[in-house]
């Protein structure tokens, strides 16, 4: 009975913020993304430095002088 009620729970559908591609939040392992792939890029970008948090620049130890 609890699972027939929670099958007509109406989807959150979201864009996902890499490729704007529509995907549910519900039953979706890779959320916010739509897919495995998406994520994954996202993540590279922000190892590659592609993404930066807005704030003052701070010199990492070894570019001191």
């Amino acid at each position: 009975m609890n699972d027939e009620k929670n099958s007509h729970k109406k989807l959150q559908r979201i864009k996902c913020p890499r490729c704007r591609e529509w995907t549910t939040w519900q039953e979706n392992p890779h959320r916010p993304f739509c897919s495995a792939k998406c994520r994954q890029v996202d993540l590279g970008k922000w190892a590659q430095e592609e993404y930066a948090i807005p704030g003052e620049y701070v010199p990492r130890p070894e570019e001191e002088e």
